[in-house]
């Protein structure tokens, strides 16, 4: 296949192919290192017999590549679990069983996924409103009074640890101000207003770091589009300064926020755990956390994977956006 659905179909297939190569790298990190795997899987709590149970369960006994490729096999077909009183079949897409809690892992993730979620895209959206329109504004004015004070925002911004700007917006806007109560989680199936509000402070705490970020790069980028020959041939012909940066200079400069972007979605599913434990809000990194601090083997594995499945997909389709926002790539 040749053109754009070829290119989009390549990238689907590495897509493919990478999250394979994660989900080997993670399997063998977890559960092909020196220790007892079971042990370590069922939780410090658990009798012998429980572990012995586990280790069957694992196939503790198979060879690595085997043992991998039930683990596989139970991913995309699903497999049937002991608890010890029942057998319990988890469906596909199946990550293990969390023997600690008596639930399934991918049950646990979609419980604590919609907040997540919810978290991440409503920031994107703040960040790449903030950080787009000051960095084309920046450019825009170069060597005025707007562009070094939005400049000076800029570093501010990247300088200052997410958790202090949550602390201060909190601080100023809910204690000081009264402006909003303290952020609280409400599920948007349930109150789609008290939702947007509860999360509102912690879309502003996550995007405002990124924000300036992204405000330097498009800044940089605008720059060097507005110097290249076709901008300056449509400025010869008399064409507005606002038509050129609105139509042409800023298609040219989006191509490397696209992809700042996608790393950074998916940088922020992983790591707004911060975010998370600040306003209390039962999202995956929160649950990560606590996973680790309990020992929870099978969700700590079914949430890593779940995360680098957004950071490839995110690359993915940014690989995508990237070729139809800027027409120069080539497509191979």
């Amino acid at each position: 296949m040749s053109g754009f659905g070829g290119f989009a179909l390549r990238r689907a297939v590495g897509a493919a192919i990478t999250l394979l190569a994660i989900s080997v790298i993670i399997y063998v990190v977890f559960y092909a290192t020196p220790g007892n795997v079971a042990q370590i899987t069922c939780g410090p709590r658990c009798s012998p017999e429980q572990v012995h149970q586990v280790a069957q369960q694992l196939r503790l006994d198979d060879p690595l590549y085997l043992r991998y490729w039930h683990f596989l096999e139970g991913i995309f077909v699903g497999q049937d679990y002991s608890t010890g009183t029942s057998l319990e079949h988890c469906s596909a897409p199946c990550l293990g069983l969390s023997y600690q809690s008596d639930q399934q892992v991918m049950q646990i993730i979609l419980t604590k996924l919609p907040v997540s979620l919810s978290l991440v895209f409503g920031s994107m959206v703040l960040w790449l409103l903030l950080g787009v329109g000051t960095g084309v504004l920046s450019a825009w004015r170069r060597g005025r009074f707007t562009e070094r004070a939005l400049t000076g925002l800029t570093l501010a911004g990247v300088a200052t640890p997410v958790f202090v700007i949550g602390l201060v917006l909190m601080i100023v806007i809910c204690g000081q101000l009264e402006l909003l109560p303290f952020p609280e989680y409400v599920s948007l199936t349930d109150d789609p207003e008290q939702w947007a509000w509860g999360l509102l402070l912690p879309w502003f705490t996550l995007a405002l770091g990124e924000a300036a970020y992204f405000a330097r790069l498009t800044r940089a980028s605008m720059l060097e589009t507005l110097a290249e020959d076709h901008i300056r041939t449509f400025r010869a012909y008399g064409v507005g300064e606002r038509s050129i940066i609105g139509r042409h200079a800023l298609r040219g400069a989006l191509a490397p926020v696209i992809a700042l972007n996608a790393n950074d979605f998916g940088s922020a599913m992983g790591g707004a755990v911060l975010v998370e434990s600040l306003f209390g809000l039962p999202g995956i990194g929160q649950e990560l956390v606590h996973a680790v601090n309990v020992v929870d083997l099978p969700v700590v594995v079914g949430m890593v994977l779940v995360i680098g499945f957004f950071v490839v997909i995110a690359n993915a389709v940014a690989d995508v956006l990237y070729a139809v926002a800027d027409r120069r790539v080539v497509l191979t």
